[in-house]
């Protein structure tokens, strides 16, 4: 073998931080939405049918009928931005960039999809040509589950498995507990109240999954269960004057309960009159919370007898949010030299 060359300045060491979320359409119409949900529902841990049950299905009536009815939905909530989803997970990453910005440039951040564009695969090759040769995987669900964070994990893999020289690598798992997350929560809702008045119920709703998964051992309803517990002491609330309830089914299966739309109309017919909806599992507003929530929940509430319906937006790109985010990927990158070289004392630490 030759010899070792002459030693050379190398380009400078970075760390990589990559925010995933769940992902969007390229726009609003029938064509994007069956690309998409062909995509989504062809994943294994989305859909835990043996293919040779599911494919028909998925190829048949869903990709058939559903795009079409997506479109319209996703027409009702598209920006001239574009994608909610997309427009606020590229803000949160640039605020998450300069919260954790040095001097020396350490550490770079990102952002991808697991589904649609940005892609994983895109965005931890950016992190690569730029010298990152450590990453810090950020899936951004509050509470795990199979079918959201360990995909993300699945496809992560599957890149990097491809390439010749793999960075370090770590992965957030789960904050549904995490002081920070609790508390942008709680001021995301205090400030609506202070603007507008307290209700009679706040009720929480989390994106459902098949109760079969946690009898299977995901641990994400007990997850919600604690986040919500949390959220409620935090708002200094008894606890007859919140609930939980999970939204999005999909299919015929037992899914968690109870149903958001269910819990909506039962809070209207029992007296209720004024209700406030937040959704603690979305860290981002997207079709799930402008639509299905914001709109969907609305008529269903009204329609019941209620009265005084309000969605409470998403943390998007709250500060103590954002700060609570730099919080997370501090902790988690302790050990790795150069982000504590960088790093400045975490909130409550003494330099």
């Amino acid at each position: 073998m030759a010899a070792c060359p002459p030693e050379t300045g190398r380009a400078p060491k970075r760390i990589g931080v990559l925010l995933v979320n769940l992902g969007t359409p390229e726009a609003p119409t029938r064509a994007a939405l069956k690309h998409f949900l062909k995509e989504f529902l062809s994943d294994r841990r989305v859909i835990e049918l043996p293919p040779a049950i599911w494919w028909p299905i998925l190829h048949g009536a869903i990709l058939t009928r559903r795009p079409a009815r997506s479109a319209r939905k996703y027409a009702r909530i598209w920006t001239a931005e574009g994608s909610p989803l997309k427009v606020h997970a590229e803000r949160q990453a640039q605020l998450l960039a300069r919260a954790l910005a040095s001097p020396s440039g350490t550490i770079r951040v990102g952002t991808a999809m697991r589904y649609g564009q940005p892609s994983i695969a895109s965005g931890l090759s950016a992190l690569a040509h730029d010298g990152c040769e450590k990453v810090l995987l950020v899936p951004l669900y509050p509470q795990y589950a199979a079918s959201s964070t360990a995909t993300v994990f699945d496809e992560a893999f599957r890149v990097w498995a491809r390439m010749r020289n793999m960075p370090a690598v770590r992965t957030i798992k789960d904050f549904s507990d995490h002081a920070g997350y609790i508390q942008a929560l709680a001021a995301n809702v205090r400030d609506a109240w202070r603007e507008q008045g307290r209700p009679e119920h706040l009720l929480m709703s989390f994106h459902g999954i098949p109760r079969a998964a946690v009898d299977k051992g995901d641990p994400y309803y007990s997850q919600c269960c604690e986040s919500a517990r949390l959220l409620g002491a935090a708002l200094e609330l008894p606890a007859s004057a919140y609930s939980l309830s999970f939204q999005s089914r999909f299919g015929s299966a037992r899914w968690l309960e109870p149903s958001t739309t269910g819990t909506l109309a039962r809070l209207a017919k029992e007296g209720v009159k004024r209700v406030d909806v937040v959704c603690p599992g979305f860290v981002a507003d997207c079709l799930e919370t402008l639509e299905e929530i914001a709109i969907e929940g609305k008529a269903t509430f009204l329609n019941a007898g209620g009265t005084q319906f309000r969605y409470i937006p998403a943390l998007n790109e709250r500060a103590e949010w954002i700060a609570a985010l730099a919080d997370m990927v501090r902790e988690n990158l302790r050990g790795w030299d150069l982000a504590d070289r960088d790093a400045p004392p975490a909130r409550g630490e003494t330099p």
